[in-house]
């Protein structure tokens, strides 16, 4: 949608339900927007968007959702806790607290931050919107059970499955290269990434094309053009950041699950990446870096 259609959109309120760095960036791309922003610590955010302080796992603590009847909420929850206990409270139970607060109230379109790690696929082979998903992950079928709550809530509702989220100029993959250390090319891990601001971008896609009357698909991959081996982006990192080759101390990775993802759905809705690939994502976040920037 155009900025010239963005700006006449006026007067939507929206909720961003554990709001953080990325409801920042979600305000900053609808500034005609009414955004509030609801976490356990609102004194963080800007005034302009500070809501009360709610403890999402607690039942009821949302319960005044219902008379703010928000036009659009997108939820950006994450783990309360370790293991399968914390993702059970701050994914699943947040979302049926966020239910039941509505009450009868219906927003024109509900969103959730969600994850790749819901897949099963564990070796490398290409996944989309449509592929299986793991039933041996117990955090993941957390995440899963709310994915499902939401979309079964009865109204325009879609789940964005984000690959990993970077841009962070200080963040622990930038800090571990610079200091020498890299992954070992084998075996072969392949990795998937999405800079923040494209995930705020699409959030903010997708809400105008809710607020324009489109009926929106229920899962998109959230992701950039370019699956990669991780050795093959960390050794392109350790040259932009002047780590001598030589010098590089190879750690093997942990046997993990890995995949490829498709970003097709994202392409379909007609958004356009900002950062298509890991090296003008992380060139940018290389010149934040270089400039004194900081994170979050």
């Amino acid at each position: 949608m155009s900025p010239d259609s963005e700006r006449s959109i006026t007067g939507k309120s929206l909720v961003v339900l554990g709001c953080g760095d990325l409801g920042l960036r979600l305000a900053a791309a609808l500034p005609q927007w009414q955004v509030t922003g609801l976490c356990r610590s609102p004194q963080r955010l800007p005034d302009a968007l500070r809501g009360p302080a709610v403890d999402y796992t607690r039942p009821g603590s949302l319960d005044f959702l219902a008379g703010l009847a928000p036009d659009y909420i997108v939820t950006t929850l994450k783990p309360v806790g370790k293991g399968e206990p914390g993702y059970i409270a701050g994914f699943t139970e947040a979302t049926r607290n966020l239910l039941r607060g509505l009450g009868n109230h219906r927003p024109r379109a509900l969103l959730m931050v969600s994850s790749t790690r819901v897949y099963a696929e564990q070796h490398g082979g290409w996944v989309d919107e449509h592929s299986p998903l793991t039933t041996q992950d117990p955090c993941a079928q957390a995440i899963i059970q709310a994915e499902q709550l939401l979309l079964g809530a009865g109204c325009n509702a879609a789940t964005v499955r984000c690959a990993g989220i970077y841009g962070d100029p200080q963040g622990r993959l930038l800090t571990r290269i610079a200091s020498g250390e890299l992954c070992a090319p084998q075996p072969t891990r392949y990795s998937n990434r999405i800079h923040r601001d494209d995930v705020a971008g699409f959030l903010a896609h997708l809400l105008l094309q809710a607020a324009g009357n489109k009926q929106l698909a229920p899962v998109y991959l959230a992701c950039d053009d370019q699956p990669a081996p991780q050795a093959e982006v960390e050794q392109w990192l350790a040259g932009q950041l002047g780590v001598p080759r030589e010098s590089a101390q190879l750690v093997k990775a942990p046997p993990q699950a890995h995949k490829r993802c498709r970003n097709r759905a994202l392409r379909d809705s007609g958004f356009q990446l900002r950062y298509p690939g890991y090296r003008s994502g992380y060139a940018a976040v290389l010149a934040q870096r270089a400039s004194g920037e900081g994170g979050d």
